[in-house]
């Protein structure tokens, strides 16, 4: 039997999401967007959110980088401890949001497990709510999570992981609106047994915060921050295979997209398929779709990354690739 705490360690060596921060001296890709002559720039390029000042480059490591891939191993069971509070967070930079959180963070911890896998999620609801945990793909009815669990009780749930792809998992107690709104969502990646070719990996989650409760976001964020990933770049080397695993669990909005700039991608929808079903430079994914993305970044620069809803990128949702 194995601990499995997804996104509770930064992972920082091997295949998957490797980056050098800190190992080489500054070089161009570092130095701060300057403003067009005439334009007024409030927060970088991405409008008026900026990440709280007390977080570092690698604050968002655990949610970024996923832990890494392990071939298949017969009767495998990883343990994974899903908590429910409820408590404010720090969305921006002096910004709070009233939150319902999965393991203390919007989104919820990022889980990975090998197709096959038996996954025992004990899950805990130390809110002041009704609460549960739902997880996408295929499951015994009897697990499915739709069952509210109270405040102050305790389920396990049991299931084979699969299929191989990109799964959400969310809170399904009623209201759901309410309860996704509030943040309890995450992701689930689920490996193929022959695993794929190896890639600089990273999990992007797209959130919305509503923090006034009128029903419409204030602001928007990959991972949880707003503006965060236009602050720190996410390190790449330049030619180097990319995979990206990418998530919308924005409530309110009917739709979002990525888009990257520079460069075209490879699309594996859910990421069930092996093979890609498109190569595009923009997705689109309304709430609980999910994509697996592939690229090379053919030379040194920055890459813009950012939803085409233009108003979520000038809220705090748009980022850059930095390939050294």
């Amino acid at each position: 039997m194995r601990l499995f705490l997804g996104g509770g360690v930064a992972a920082s060596t091997g295949l998957a999401g490797t980056r050098a921060r800190g190992e080489r001296a500054p070089d161009a890709s570092d130095a701060p967007m300057q403003p067009m002559p005439g334009f007024v720039v409030q927060s970088g390029y991405g409008g008026d959110a900026d990440p709280p000042d007390r977080l570092g480059a690698n604050a968002l490591d655990p949610l970024l980088i996923p832990p890494p891939a392990e071939p298949p191993e017969p009767g495998r069971v990883r343990e994974v401890s899903i908590w429910v509070n409820e408590r404010p967070i720090e969305v921006a930079g002096g910004r709070q949001f009233a939150a319902w959180t999965y393991n203390d963070t919007v989104p919820g911890p990022l889980i990975r497990a090998t197709e096959g896998d038996e996954l025992a999620i004990h899950f805990q609801n130390r809110g002041m709510h009704p609460h549960n945990v739902h997880f996408h793909g295929r499951h015994a009815v009897s697990q499915d999570g739709w069952q509210p669990i109270p405040s102050g009780e305790s389920e396990t749930y049991r299931f084979r992981a699969g299929p191989a792809g990109f799964h959400p998992y969310h809170c399904h107690a009623l209201p759901v609106s309410q309860h996704i709104a509030k943040g309890l969502y995450g992701a689930l990646i689920v490996d193929p047994p022959a695993l794929r070719p190896a890639a600089h990996e990273f999990s992007l989650v797209l959130c919305g915060f509503d923090l006034d409760g009128d029903g419409k976001n204030e602001l928007y964020a990959w991972n949880g921050i707003a503006g965060f990933f236009a602050r720190f770049p996410i390190k790449v080397p330049v030619g180097e295979l990319v995979r990206l695993y990418l998530l919308n669990m924005v409530s309110g909005d009917p739709v979002a997209s990525f888009h990257l700039h520079a460069e075209t991608f490879d699309v594996y929808r859910t990421g069930t398929r092996l093979e890609p079903d498109e190569h595009t430079d923009v997705v689109s994914l309304a709430q609980a779709e999910r994509v697996i993305i592939e690229f090379r970044l053919p030379e040194r620069g920055r890459y813009m990354f950012h939803p085409h809803q233009v108003h979520m990128a000038e809220r705090g949702a748009m980022g850059w690739f930095s390939a050294i």
